[in-house]
């Protein structure tokens, strides 16, 4: 790419020349009418999921490069999908935009979403472009599941195991690690560059979905409990804590999540406090695992066919509290709530 073409704006090529560079990342044969039309399978319901990605609430040029946070913006929908049993078909992309920003940097944003998506197989299928006095991204995912195999957040029973599907607080470890550098100091450089790479190209958990439908088909009496798939879920975007709350306020039960059994990455002992280690896994978020309520024989099956970083965390109780517990008795218990995390409009 040249001096001049790197240093335009979209001030100076305009709705339509932008659109023009931008419909380059999407299949032809989709784009060019006021909408996508998306074909589903037979006997399959149609998964809708919108973020919306604020910079310097989300992202920021210190933290995130454009291919970065188009990686994360894509990630954090194919992650809302995977939370609910659907595979990824498409999706749109709307922009809001200052006039004077660059377009090469739009141009990597979609290179970012680009990479990303195509490890799935899912294309861009249309979006819209507006001016932002702030870089504004807004993505809408479109997914397909089987009716029988949606997971919803409701479906929480007393009895069931609590599976986290992979390591928490990386997110936040490497968020940290970017905004100050001296931290970490004993950390190996590999150490570092994967808690970083773990802020700004997180997967989502799409491949837990085959192998949790390969260990529910010998167990078919247990695939319906009034109908329904005895599986409640969702991902931990949002934390750890969060998610397990939300389950619980859905399923109208409570919850004991042990200390000792939430899988934290190994390098945290390198740097972290453990009461930092436990903050960043319960409250950090962006980590994108699914978190899952499963009858016992299941969980455990799912946690052997995932291998390391996944683990049964906790377990679904009667009541309505969400209690982190220590069997070592080395931190008191404590009740959990929405209040500790992060939330938008606390300040």
């Amino acid at each position: 790419m040249n001096s001049e073409l790197s240093s335009q704006q979209v001030k100076d090529i305009g709705e339509q020349g932008l659109l023009e560079r931008l419909q380059r990342f999407c299949p032809p044969e989709i784009i060019g009418d006021d909408a996508a039309v998306l074909e589903t399978a037979s006997e399959q319901s149609l998964v809708v999921t919108t973020d919306v990605l604020v910079d310097g609430v989300h992202f920021s040029n210190i933290t995130t490069s454009p291919e970065d946070a188009g990686w994360r913006a894509v990630a954090a929908n194919l992650s809302d999908l995977a939370a609910m049993g659907a595979s990824p078909l498409g999706i749109t992309v709307g922009l809001g935009l200052p006039s004077k920003l660059k377009v090469s940097w739009v141009e990597r944003l979609y290179q970012g979403m680009t990479e990303c998506l195509q490890k799935y197989n899912t294309p861009i299928v249309g979006g819209d472009v507006v001016r932002s006095p702030v870089t504004t991204l807004a993505i809408t995912a479109f997914g397909q599941v089987n009716p029988s195999q949606i997971i919803r957040r409701s479906a929480a029973v007393v009895g069931d195991a609590i599976v986290v599907t992979g390591v928490h607080g990386a997110s936040q470890a490497g968020l940290e690690l970017l905004l100050h550098p001296e931290l970490g100091q004993n950390l190996k450089d590999a150490e570092r560059t994967a808690l970083i790479r773990a802020h700004q190209r997180p997967q989502p958990r799409l491949d837990v979905l085959p192998i949790l439908w390969k260990i529910l088909t010998p167990n078919s009496q247990l695939l319906t409990l009034n109908s329904r798939l005895p599986i409640a879920g969702m991902d931990s975007s949002d934390g750890l804590a969060d998610a397990i709350i939300q389950i619980c306020r859905a399923s109208g039960v409570g919850a004991v999540l042990e200390h000792r059994q939430i899988p934290l990455p190994k390098t945290f002992n390198h740097w972290l406090t453990p009461e930092q280690a436990l903050e960043y896994a319960l409250y950090g978020g962006e980590d994108f695992e699914l978190v899952l309520c499963l009858p016992q024989e299941l969980a455990s099956a799912l946690v052997q066919h995932l291998g390391e970083g996944a683990a049964i965390a906790g377990r679904i109780t009667a009541g309505s509290t969400v209690i982190l517990h220590d069997e070592q008795k080395k931190f008191p218990d404590q009740v959990l709530s929405l209040s500790q995390g992060f939330q938008h409009f606390s300040q």
